[in-house]
C-alpha cells in the first residue's frame, strides 16, 4: 500500500481548554493529537478527549499550514470527536472502511498528523473496558504500538480507514510484555454521523453517569476515585469501595458492572448498590446525571 497519498488526509489536532473546565485536570488544558479527514468540505474524524470542552481548535495540514477549527461533536459512548476545519485544507477524504471484517493477523499502518506512521498488525479484537466508564464490545488491538497514538488513523490494506487510536497499553504473552495500541472501530461511527453533524449528539436519551474511576480487581470492581461534584462523589461513594451488587444482582467485573448501571434507564435513574468498606457492607443509592451536563459547551470561533 502506499501511504503517502492517506497521510496528506491525516491532521495534527491542538486544542485548548479552559482551566475551570470539568475535564482540564485530568486530561489538560492544552491537548495534542491527530485526526483524518473523512468529507471533502474539512470534516475531521478524531478521538473525543482531544476536543472535549475546547475553546479553540487548530490543525496542521501535511505541508506545515495552520488552520483554526471548530469541535463539532463528541460522542461518549464510541469516544469519538468530530471537528469542522474553518478553513481549506486542501486534504481529500479517506474512505471508510469496514472494521467488522478485519480481523486479528491483517496488516494495517497507524499514521499520525506529523507524517509519522506505524505498520502493524492486529493482535486481537475483543471487548474494552474503560476506566472512566467506557465500553467497546470488540475494539481493535495493534502491535507494534506507535508512540502518537491520539486520534491516529488505522487504515487497512485497502487504503480505508478502519478506527481511530485511543490509547497505548501493555499486552503480556508469557514472559513478555509489549506495547499495543486500542483503536475505536470506524463502523461505531456509520450509524451516529448523521446525528452528531446536525444535533451534536446521537439522538436517543444519555446514559446515566456516576462519577467514577473504577478498575478491576479478582473479577470485583474497586473504586480508585470519584469526580468531584460528580453523582458517585454526592452519594458518598469512595476511594476503595468495593461495588459488589447492583440492583440486588451481583457485579461480575467492570463491563458488566457499566452495562448493569446503563441498563437501569436513562441519564436521572437512581442505582442502588451494595458496596464493601474496610471489611464492612453498606448500600448506597446513586442519582445518576447526564455526563455532558457537566462539560463546557462548544463555541464557534
Amino acid at each position: 500500500m502506499n501511504i503517502d497519498p492517506i497521510l496528506r488526509s491525516v491532521v495534527a489536532v491542538r486544542s485548548s481548554i479552559p482551566e475551570d473546565a470539568f475535564t482540564a485536570e485530568t486530561l489538560g488544558t492544552v491537548r495534542e493529537g491527530s485526526g483524518v479527514v473523512i468529507r471533502d468540505n474539512g470534516l475531521v474524524l478524531t478521538i473525543g478527549y482531544l476536543i472535549t470542552e475546547a475553546e479553540e481548535v487548530w490543525l496542521t495540514t501535511h505541508d506545515g499550514r495552520v488552520v483554526p477549527a471548530h469541535a463539532l461533536a463528541y460522542d461518549q459512548e464510541s469516544g469519538f470527536g468530530l471537528v469542522q476545519a474553518l478553513g481549506v485544507l486542501d486534504a481529500p477524504a479517506v474512505d471508510l472502511g469496514d472494521a467488522a471484517s478485519a480481523k486479528a493477523g491483517d496488516p494495517v499502518v497507524l499514521a499520525d498528523g506529523i507524517g509519522e506512521f506505524v505498520e502493524a498488525n492486529i493482535v486481537a479484537r475483543q471487548e474494552f473496558a474503560g476506566y472512566w466508564e467506557y465500553l467497546l464490545d470488540e475494539a481493535i488491538f495493534t502491535a507494534p504500538a506507535h508512540p502518537s497514538w491520539g486520534g491516529a488513523a488505522l487504515i487497512g490494506s485497502d487504503g480505508k480507514l478502519l478506527g481511530i487510536g485511543s490509547l497505548r497499553l501493555q499486552m503480556s504473552q508469557g514472559d513478555e510484555v509489549a506495547d499495543i495500541n486500542m483503536v475505536v472501530p470506524i463502523d461505531l461511527l456509520t450509524p451516529i454521523l448523521d446525528d452528531l453533524l446536525n444535533r451534536g449528539q446521537v439522538n436517543k436519551p444519555p446514559r446515566p453517569w456516576l462519577g467514577a474511576f473504577s478498575a478491576e480487581s479478582n473479577g470485583g470492581v474497586v473504586v480508585m476515585s470519584v469526580a468531584e461534584g460528580g453523582p458517585a462523589a454526592q452519594a458518598g461513594l469512595r476511594q476503595g469501595d468495593i461495588i459488589s451488587e447492583i440492583r440486588d444482582e451481583e457485579v461480575d467485573g467492570l463491563a458488566d458492572f457499566y452495562r448493569k448501571v446503563w441498563n437501569s434507564g436513562p441519564a436521572g435513574a437512581e442505582i442502588p448498590m451494595r458496596i464493601l468498606r474496610n471489611g464492612r457492607e453498606a448500600w448506597l443509592r446513586i442519582k445518576s446525571a447526564d455526563r455532558n451536563s457537566f462539560l463546557k459547551k462548544p463555541q464557534l470561533q
